[in-house]
């Protein structure tokens, strides 16, 4: 039995179900186990980890799209912002002016600035009861769970969730973590979009967001395995699944929790 392959299939069940549930793509938890469990190099994990961040999208949008909560208009306005970021990346990257260790403390700083950013607004939600409530040109209304209604919400700072989707395709290409590391924490600490609206407007915009780190890292020879690559995204496919589930049924400050936790703990490993 090729243990590689099983781990592999694990690791991207694990990372289906968190990119699902929490609109991070899967890549922080995909790149460490790839890179410490089984052995890849970072860069080589962090390509792997991309072409599953395609999947994962793909897969979420198609089995969210009924549910209200991927915000489109958001979204498409996000990605101008995030494509650019990954491109600006893949150029810096082609062209070695990043290395393999800055790549590395990269993802493990983004990861605990994160963790903080999530645990600052633990309590706090940010929809609106009122189901004709204003809602501005990219807000949005969506069923929740929570509430057995149907809720709304304003974005705030537009600015910022530009600028944080810049950052995230950035992050994207250099680190293999599909840039909802930084939109989702993002969306819901700073611009008012409920965590499961964010976790979906994410899970749409990463899958492009990573095409320039895909086409980059490939050119560039850090692909190490298409057998792994299929691995992956055969376990991201069944996780993802999993995580849709689940995440109706968590409450939102037990998500925000989790993610912060295993953000802390990946963020410490790559740092120090």
């Amino acid at each position: 039995m090729n243990w590689t392959v099983v781990i592999t299939i694990a690791a991207g069940i694990g990372a289906g179900a968190l990119g699902s549930v929490l609109g991070l793509g899967g890549g922080v938890f995909l790149v460490p186990v790839l890179n410490k469990v089984v052995g890849l190099p970072f860069l080589a994990a962090a390509t792997v980890s991309l072409f599953s961040v395609v999947g994962t999208s793909t897969s979420v949008s198609m089995l969210t799209a009924n549910k209200g909560l991927l915000n489109l208009r958001l979204g498409v306005v996000l990605l101008v912002a995030s494509v650019l970021g990954a491109i600006s990346s893949a150029h810096a990257l082609a062209l070695g002016w990043i290395s393999p260790n800055a790549s590395q403390r990269i993802f493990g700083g983004t990861a605990l600035f994160i963790a903080a950013v999530m645990l600052q607004r633990l309590d706090r939600r940010n929809v609106i009861a009122d189901p004709n409530a204003s809602i501005g040109i990219l807000g949005g209304r969506f069923h929740e769970d929570e509430s057995g209604g149907i809720v709304s919400y304003r974005v705030r700072r537009l600015p910022v969730a530009v600028a944080s989707a810049g950052a995230a395709g950035i992050v994207s290409t250099l680190a293999g973590v599909g840039g909802g590391i930084l939109i989702v924490p993002a969306l819901n600490s700073w611009c008012g979009v409920p965590l499961r609206a964010a976790a979906a407007t994410s899970a749409f915009m990463i899958g492009v967001t990573a095409v320039p780190g895909v086409v980059s890292h490939y050119r560039l020879g850090h692909l190490p395995d298409f057998d792994l690559v299929a691995a992956t995204v055969l376990g991201v496919l069944a996780g993802t699944r999993g995580g849709l589930w689940l995440s109706g049924r968590v409450p939102v400050k037990w998500l925000k929790i989790l993610m912060a936790v295993i953000l802390a703990i990946v963020g410490l490993e790559y740092v120090i």
